[in-house]
């Protein structure tokens, strides 16, 4: 019997694939506790059906270790339809094999560390404008204010635009991301439809800063600078096209998951006011006054640690889908050529056999004593993992860190009462009410 024989005869993994066409895509959108749901029916590995195709959800750390390190071999990195076809068939996300390794080494030049200390100052100015205005501002709605500052972050540091999110961009932007995990349908009233319309928008904003740019006598040291000096093994520039497709997928990974980030970091925050005082007694023994620089924030350790909790109770991204390109075995099930596989972040990082009390908000849990994600590789997986780790995680991490001492330190915020914090998972978790906050300077 070959190895192929083996793999045919095995089962298919338990559970329901849904209704013909759109499977179960309508409660998998819908419903927040749809993994946690069939998780406890059928086991940590289950098959459905979304977004048109046969899925197998995997959940756990050797489950994430599977898919992630099999990358080109069983497993071909892939999105829903939707997703493919608004961040557009030359973005860095959507490319395989040598070309994804190709450029993905080019754009990880904005990411260097010499390139983010060099972000640190910008950063830190934009944040101080923000603080600012909602202390003038008083009591506000934070999620929608929160997506504005990492927009014009990630357009100042990448694009080089000053206040995008005042311009028609930010709105463009955030019918975009509407769109970008929804039902393919065509139709002119749908989330998909409407973010093609603002894909188009935005792509012809995005070409005329190209254009400007490649005229330029000094191309710029941010991301777009460093992709429109870029030139591949042969010599050959970026196409406009790609350099389109690639500058819209930065501005997405750079903005959208971020402003979850942070929006979770200051709901946790308020709900745990000894978390935040020992932010700040951290802040008092170093001493520092003033602009913050890189060396100052890598001081801040409990505030590393209680980032890396935030990440881990409420990762902006839920898992990632895969493609099975070659029929494989896991765990004594069958996962055949041509079905989807989606690994879990959400609730590998809820496995009580890895997490003590996993529901909790703990910070210490990730203490060097305690280090609880070290000794199984793959249990702590907010940014993805293998060889398409998400590339912008300094970026984030030193957005994170850099706004939360800075606000830590000079302003107190609470919660307004009687509005619903129950999470929104989709495009990327978020309050349902938009995080209503009273915010003043200490």
């Amino acid at each position: 019997m070959t190895a192929t024989d083996t793999i045919t005869s095995l089962p298919l993994p338990p559970g329901d694939l849904g209704l013909p066409l759109i499977g179960e895509t309508i409660a998998f959108l819908q419903d927040s506790d749809f993994a946690q749901k069939r998780h406890k029916k059928y086991g940590p590995i289950f098959k459905t059906h979304l977004f048109g195709r046969p899925t197998v959800m995997a959940i756990g750390a050797e489950a994430n270790r599977f898919l992630l390190t099999h990358e080109n071999q069983y497993f071909a990195a892939t999105w829903p339809h939707t997703t493919k076809v608004l961040l557009g068939s030359a973005s860095l996300s959507v490319q395989q094999g040598s070309e994804h390794i190709q450029r993905r080494k080019l754009l990880s030049q904005a990411f260097q560390p010499r390139a983010l200390a060099g972000y640190v100052t910008v950063m830190e100015d934009i944040t101080q404008r923000y603080l600012q205005k909602w202390e003038r501002q008083g009591t506000l709605t934070w999620y929608p204010e929160l997506r504005d500052f990492t927009f014009d972050v990630a357009c100042k540091l990448l694009v080089g635009i000053d206040s995008a999110s005042q311009t028609p961009m930010g709105k463009w932007f955030k019918e975009f991301c509407e769109g970008l995990f929804t039902l393919p349908l065509p139709f002119p009233w749908t989330k998909f439809r409407r973010a093609l319309q603002y894909r188009k928008l935005l792509l012809t904003q995005i070409e005329t800063i190209v254009r400007q740019r490649q005229q330029a006598s000094n191309p710029g040291e941010d991301a777009l600078g460093l992709l429109l000096q870029a030139k591949d093994e042969e010599g050959n520039s970026l196409s406009l096209e790609e350099l389109k497709d690639q500058v819209l997928l930065l501005l997405f990974a750079g903005h959208e998951t971020l402003t979850s980030a942070i929006a979770s970091s200051c709901l946790l925050l308020a709900q745990h006011p000894e978390i935040l005082a020992a932010i700040r007694t951290e802040q008092q023994q170093l001493a520092l006054e003033g602009s913050l620089t890189m060396e100052d924030l890598k001081q801040m350790s409990y505030l590393e640690q209680v980032l890396k909790e935030v990440l881990r109770v409420i990762p902006p991204v839920g898992g990632g889908f895969r493609q099975v390109i070659q029929s494989c075995e896991f765990q004594g099930y069958r996962l055949p050529e041509g079905w989807s596989v989606l690994y879990q972040i959400g609730r590998t990082h809820q496995d009580s056999t890895i997490y003590t009390h996993p529901e909790q908000f703990d910070p210490e849990r990730f203490s060097p004593q305690r280090a609880e994600d070290k000794p199984k590789p793959f249990s702590y997986v907010p940014f993805g993992g293998g060889m398409r780790e998400c590339l912008g995680r300094e970026f984030a991490r030193l957005e994170m860190r850099l706004f939360i001492a800075l606000l830590a330190r000079d302003y107190e915020w609470e919660l307004l009462p009687g509005q619903n914090l129950e999470m929104v998972r989709i495009p990327t978790p978020h309050p349902r009410d938009g995080l209503q906050v009273k915010l003043w300077r200490r």
